[in-house]
């Protein structure tokens, strides 16, 4: 009884063991079901050939989920962190009294009470926030 190393170790590195699509049993089912062939004859079936491409597509050979990721990450600290202005164009500005009255001393805005336009509501509730 000799067992190979690599048989009893099982690669997790893969996306494609940890996918819970169909199996191919699974998929052979449904397309038996449907009285097609196959996946080939199924995209056949589906697309119209004025929109369907007769060269194969020039993609890169198939990455493991940790190189993907560190390519990724790699990607990702290429980008520049820049300063954001944005909410920075408020002037000093006075509140007229009739406004801070009615509208941010008044309790009924931030109570229990909900006025029947969400709208309004919203609007009051931005104009508490900022």
């Amino acid at each position: 009884m000799s067992t190979h190393i690599s048989e009893l170790f099982h690669s997790h590195d893969q996306f494609i063991d940890r996918h819970l699509g169909p199996r191919p049993a699974d998929a052979q089912a449904m397309l038996d079901e449907l009285g097609i062939e196959g996946l080939d004859a199924l995209i056949n079936a589906a697309l119209p050939d004025d929109i369907r491409t007769t060269r194969p597509l020039d993609l890169p050979p198939a990455r493991t989920e940790t190189e993907a990721l560190a390519a990724l990450k790699s990607l990702a600290e290429r980008n520049q962190v820049l300063r954001s202005f944005i909410g920075q164009g408020y002037a000093g500005t006075i509140t007229p009294p009739v406004i801070r009255r009615n509208l941010l001393e008044n309790p009924g805005w931030y109570t229990q009470y909900t006025p029947y336009q969400a709208e309004i509501s919203q609007g009051r509730l931005e104009m508490l926030l900022n």
